[in-house]
């Protein structure tokens, strides 16, 4: 799953191939057609659920670390930031990327990240109401967030600059801010 989320991240979904996969993670070809016999939609399905469960683990811990869902989001973004440079801004997040280029035809793998990103906004959301904000008003900062970092993820890729995931972390964050001492 790791070299399969890695190679989407990089390369996208189309152009991700069966003999890459095998090749990256040193799968045996019979393994690879026993264990995922959908082929690449089902080992793309299982590949965003194991990224999708990475960023919520990281983002569960860093709630747990952190005073404020304000907080959160600044260390957060400092992290995916440094790792976007480390990878000379040739890595993304493998959901995004795989989304944009089979969301409207495969439902099961436009359903993994659905269920991602909403795992993701649910631990900020959670992190909100325990500082105040009503539920309603949680839930749409927390989406926010989530739709803020996953838009300037590409807009850092594309620049190859993570100036975009520092500055939209930090806006959401501010507004975050604002909420609480309401």
């Amino acid at each position: 799953m790791r070299a399969t989320a890695q190679l989407l991240r990089q390369r996208g979904y189309a152009a991700t191939g069966l003999s890459d996969i095998i090749e990256a993670s040193g799968t045996p070809k019979g393994s690879l057609y026993h264990y995922f016999p959908g082929g690449k939609d089902d080992i793309a399905v299982e590949a965003l659920r194991y990224a999708g469960g990475k960023v919520q683990a990281t983002l569960s811990d860093l709630v747990r670390q952190e005073e404020t869902t304000a907080g959160v989001l600044r260390r957060y973004a400092a992290l995916v930031a440094g790792w976007m440079a480390n990878s000379k801004f040739r890595d993304g997040c493998p959901i995004a990327t795989t989304l944009l280029e089979t969301a409207a035809e495969k439902s099961r793998i436009a359903e993994a990240g659905r269920s991602a990103f909403e795992s993701w906004t649910g631990v900020l959301r959670e992190k909100l109401v325990q500082e105040g904000i009503a539920q309603s008003r949680a839930e749409t900062l927390a989406r926010l967030a989530i739709i803020a970092l996953e838009g300037a993820l590409i807009i850092a890729r594309v620049e190859a600059d993570a100036t975009p995931i520092i500055s939209a972390m930090d806006e959401v964050a501010a507004m975050m801010e604002r909420e609480a001492v309401r």
